[in-house]
């Protein structure tokens, strides 16, 4: 029988390797999902919010978000504690409070008898003060991943109620599209426009997350992994040139953005 050649080894270790890299993905996105609370729904007038917020609300940006949420609805639940006090989302509340002020028969068609989408988690903010400033970083950090058709359905509805794509500096009262887009999808107006044009998010944001994700797995094979086998002291003698690589295509997906 033909000796197997060591490139052969090397690409069944490095697939290996891809393999328990995507594996940790995907546990990491379960516990995150669970991690975040249960899904539910609280009355509004039932919401409390903490005595001391860390983020000064930003009206613009409450404006903004309730003018999303009077043509969408609340995408994003908010995050409250077991006694209903808010830990993440107060801009999105202080947005839903506005429309309720301001278009009430709105509210009611997006929050039949007061009912707002809420997750629950599972300890209070008085008993563990730490671990609610955690998930508030956690929450306004994180950006859900929308599709290209998903951008572009939502762009379709915000048209639907009077947005504008306007080039230059818009007319007074005039609803402007892309910066409502900005608002609700959480991206920047470049990515945005890449997404309206069909490109995959994943042409940008998610391969340089992958790449990253990749140089510190192998990073981390390279300090704890054994080499009792050849073929595993061949792609250690292989991964230097591979992390460089993987270096340059980080900072080259970096500059194209």
């Amino acid at each position: 029988m033909a000796r197997r050649s060591k490139k052969v080894d090397f690409l069944e270790n490095l697939s290996a390797v891809t393999e328990q890299m995507q594996d940790k993905d995907r546990e990491a996105n379960l516990r995150r999902e669970k991690e975040r609370g249960e899904l539910s729904t609280l009355p509004l007038e039932r919401i409390r919010n903490r005595e001391s917020n860390t983020r000064a609300l930003n009206m613009e940006h409450v404006k903004s978000l309730k003018e999303s949420i009077s043509t969408l609805g609340l995408i994003e639940p908010l995050v409250v504690d077991q006694e209903k006090v808010l830990l993440a989302g107060g801009h999105r509340l202080a947005a839903i409070a506005l429309l309720l002020d301001t278009e009430p028969d709105t509210f009611e068609k997006h929050f039949q008898n007061s009912a707002i989408p809420v997750r629950v988690m599972p300890f209070t903010a008085e008993d563990e003060p730490n671990r609610a400033l955690q998930v508030e970083v956690a929450e306004n950090e994180y950006r859900r991943d929308y599709t290209p058709a998903e951008v572009k359905g939502i762009a379709e509805r915000l048209i639907e109620a009077g947005y504008k794509d306007v080039k230059g500096r818009p007319k007074k009262g005039e609803k402007v599209l892309m910066p409502a887009l900005s608002t609700v999808v959480g991206k920047n107006r470049r990515t945005i426009q890449r997404y309206l044009h069909g490109e995959s998010p994943k042409s940008r944001t998610d391969v340089h997350l992958f790449l990253k994700k990749a140089k510190k797995s192998l990073e981390s094979w390279q300090k704890q992994h054994n080499q009792n086998t050849l073929a595993n002291q061949e792609l250690s003698k292989e991964l230097p040139q591979i992390l460089s690589l993987l270096d340059d295509a980080i900072k080259q997906d970096s500059a194209s953005e």
